[in-house]
């Protein structure tokens, strides 16, 4: 089976680059290219369909450079930070990723501008934000309450991309009015490829449990549209226990559609452990000592310095998103010092002592520790009896608060 599936992957590899080779060379090739667009467009969503389990979403606190490592430790695909489609089309520095907007015309321009541009392999239009902002202007989950200029904008998208649209989004906005199950068969209608359904509305942000039982009432609604759900997934029994939830909703389809799965999308936990995907493939637990998590972290800056670079601003840029990261690192509990194993994402870790001192630093909940860890967190009187900096010293009067504003101090 492995075998099988590494074989279809260079098939659709082989088959991506045929597509942007006859995009780029000659518009005479235009007729092959869209023959290329459109068996490339078929594998992957036989791809998804079949062989992907778990998606990885990037957020702003860790931004792109987190994806090579996630990808390291097993996530099938990973999917970039939101970026509004307005300033994508006006040459803002941002990574083109996961698109947010209002407007059919600039989120169908700037999809195309995408596909023309860049060698992605799908486009996600984000239907979840629940950030103020981004709502009142009527974008993101915004977009819930607007049904009818949600349904031009899918429409728009996908009636001219060559490559798969995915929508991601939420129960509703309102915590008492679900609408997810309203709008997918509308989304089927209007063209989405694949959707994920992150199991709170907008109200709830991270406040209550995700709600995988509505997921599943939905994941019966997109079917045949694989349907990933996303919420609460911390360990591997959390990822079998939901992902069993999804597969038996295709049950009543079982003969027509029997090769069609669902997955799951990781956000928080892999935040919180990295390692979340390899501990999914293999279906067991990790203890991941200090020294291994400080390794990733040295591996997550040398990435960030690499795509912001080493000077000054580099390093400070990277330091902030580090400590970002680290905001939602130090929450995770390694699994030598769990009492009743797996950790739940929702319960808040009680204050521990580690098996050595850069474990319990790593543990702190304290701005003040992430701080040093990014600066210089190996201790000396550690085994290895060196210093090891990550960023080196932070600048004078230097001040962290998180977004989140999680256990912070200013």
């Amino acid at each position: 089976m492995h075998k099988l599936f590494l074989g279809i992957v260079s098939v659709y590899m082989f088959l991506k680059k045929l597509r942007i080779f006859a995009k780029r060379v000659s518009l005479n090739l235009a007729e092959f290219h869209l023959l290329f667009s459109s068996a490339h467009r078929a594998l992957w969503l036989f791809i998804i369909s079949n062989y992907v389990s778990v998606l990885f979403q990037l957020d702003w606190q860790n931004k792109l450079y987190l994806s090579p490592l996630t990808t390291e430790f097993g996530a099938d695909i990973t999917c970039g930070e939101m970026a509004l489609a307005s300033s994508l089309l006006q040459g803002a520095q941002a990574e083109w990723a996961l698109l947010c907007g209002n407007n059919p015309y600039v989120l169908t321009r700037c999809a195309q501008m995408l596909e023309e541009q860049t060698e992605i392999d799908f486009i996600d239009l984000n239907l979840g934000c629940p950030i103020d902002l981004i709502y009142q202007q009527g974008a993101g989950s915004g977009l819930l309450r607007r049904e009818n200029a949600l349904g031009t904008i899918v429409r728009s998208m996908a009636g001219v991309l060559n490559l798969p649209l995915t929508l991601k989004t939420r129960t509703g906005v309102h915590s008492d009015k679900n609408v997810a199950h309203m709008l997918i068969p509308k989304f089927k209608e209007w063209g989405a490829a694949a959707i994920t359904l992150h199991g709170r509305s907008r109200e709830q942000r991270y406040t209550r449990i995700a709600d995988w039982d509505y997921i599943n009432e939905c994941a019966r609604l997109a079917n045949p549209v694989p349907l990933f759900g996303n919420g609460d997934i911390l360990s591997f029994e959390d990822y079998q226990r939901h992902k069993e939830v999804i597969l038996i909703s295709y049950f009543p389809s079982v003969i027509v559609f029997f090769l069609l799965s669902a997955g799951v999308m990781i956000g928080r936990g892999a935040l919180m452990k990295p390692w979340i995907f390899q501990e999914i493939k293999e279906g067991n637990h990790y203890d991941i000592s200090s020294r291994e998590r400080f390794e990733i972290l040295k591996k997550y800056a040398n990435y960030g310095l690499e795509h912001w670079g080493s000077d000054n601003k580099g390093v400070e840029t990277t330091r902030r998103f580090m400590l970002e990261w680290l905001s939602f690192l130090h929450r995770y509990i390694p699994l030598g010092l769990l009492e009743r194993p797996p950790q739940r994402i929702n319960e808040r870790p009680p204050p521990y002592v580690g098996r050595d001192d850069l474990e319990t630093l790593m543990a702190s909940p304290d701005c003040q520790s992430w701080v040093k860890i990014s600066a210089s967190c190996i201790l000396p009187h550690l085994i290895w009896e060196t210093i090891e900096m990550i960023l080196g010293p932070v600048p004078e009067n230097f001040h962290f608060l998180p977004k989140h504003k999680a256990n912070s101090w200013k």
